[in-house]
């Protein structure tokens, strides 16, 4: 059940297939005979330093992967000077992992709720623990159909709870016989009647910056931007939510050509090596988020299985920059890529 949870997608899996292709019709076209022999992988997301281009994306239940949960991927993270995004449907609370964030920032992601009270509480406590940027997840208005889940009637076990909302109402994944249990929450506690003015609404009730994750089309970024979002991440939510939608790499050109001048553009859906990081920042993101290897990681040796991952994809990626004739993130741009016909 939990394997299935963690890599399935939406009905046939297209988009969750069609992610990994996008990424793969991009080839990369190095410059020669650049002095590369000091690198730097720092950059700057929403005026804060990074290490390296790389984010933890927002998955929920990390316990079902490792009893340390969330606060073993925070210590990895702090530990690789790399961004989690905490999600709101965490098995550890907020406040438990913002206390491994060391010298590193962290986001928080969040849902609009129903109960617009429960989600401007989650938002003061991001606040209050000292997350530095809020992640607004919009794909999901509903809960996309995963077969898997469905077959497998997803649900947490009883050792598991959603730490960030058991102190705040009665809400637990519910048992069910006909759906899975994350889909009878999303359509109990998820709000589908949110619009682009619930943006402005959430700006107005933080002094932390706005991130819209989800977005994939040029227009909609524009409205990001019109609306007081700092930032926008072109996600297809890991292929789960509308099966045949856009790989995330086949929107990103346009989103970035549309805002890339105005606000910060980042993209996930798929990266895997350190050259998926290289195409997608030739592309004009800021930087990625990583998701599933971060989960196999954390199974396979919980902190030191995801310090791992992101070391193998910090590694990859300075090799790629240097092959490519390239010092510095700063050194990457559009004619280091061009996508096979």
């Amino acid at each position: 059940m939990t394997l299935d949870y963690y890599q399935s997608g939406a009905w046939d899996e297209i988009t969750l297939r069609e992610n990994r292709l996008a990424i793969n019709r991009y080839q990369l076209r190095p410059r020669m005979l650049v002095d590369v022999s000091q690198r730097d992988l720092t950059t700057t997301i929403l005026g804060q330093s990074l290490a390296v281009p790389i984010l933890i994306a927002p998955m929920a239940f990390h316990c079902l992967a490792h009893p340390e949960g969330e606060i073993a991927t925070a210590k990895a993270a702090a530990n690789n000077g790399v961004v989690m995004v905490l999600s709101t449907m965490s098995t550890k609370s907020l406040e438990t992992v913002a206390t491994q964030r060391q010298h590193t920032s962290q986001w928080f992601q969040l849902y609009i709720h129903r109960d617009r009270a429960l989600t401007q509480a989650l938002v003061k406590r991001a606040e209050a623990s000292g997350y530095s940027a809020l992640c607004l997840t919009v794909d999901a208005p509903v809960l996309g159909k995963r077969e898997r889940d469905r077959r497998n009637q997803f649900t947490l076990p009883k050792t598991m709870e959603l730490a960030n909302l058991v102190s705040m109402a009665d809400l637990e994944i519910p048992q069910t016989t006909d759906e899975s249990g994350l889909f009878a929450y999303f359509a109990q506690q998820i709000d589908p009647s949110v619009t682009w003015q619930d943006v402005e609404w959430l700006q107005s009730i933080t002094t932390l910056p706005v991130v819209v994750k989800g977005i994939l089309r040029g227009d909609d970024s524009l409205k990001a931007y019109e609306h007081g979002a700092k930032g926008i991440i072109v996600s297809n939510h890991g292929g789960r939510q509308l099966d045949g939608a856009v790989a995330t790499f086949e929107a990103l050109p346009e989103i970035v050509a549309t805002v890339g001048d105005k606000m910060e553009v980042l993209v996930d859906g798929g990266i895997r090596r350190g050259t998926d990081i290289l195409k997608a920042l030739a592309l004009g993101a800021k930087a990625v988020l990583v998701g599933r290897p971060i989960l196999w990681g954390l199974a396979a040796e919980g902190t030191k299985g995801v310090s791992h991952v992101l070391e193998l994809l910090k590694n990859e990626l300075d090799l790629a920059i240097a092959l490519s004739g390239c010092a510095s993130i700063q050194d990457i741009e559009q004619s280091l890529v061009t996508k096979k016909v």
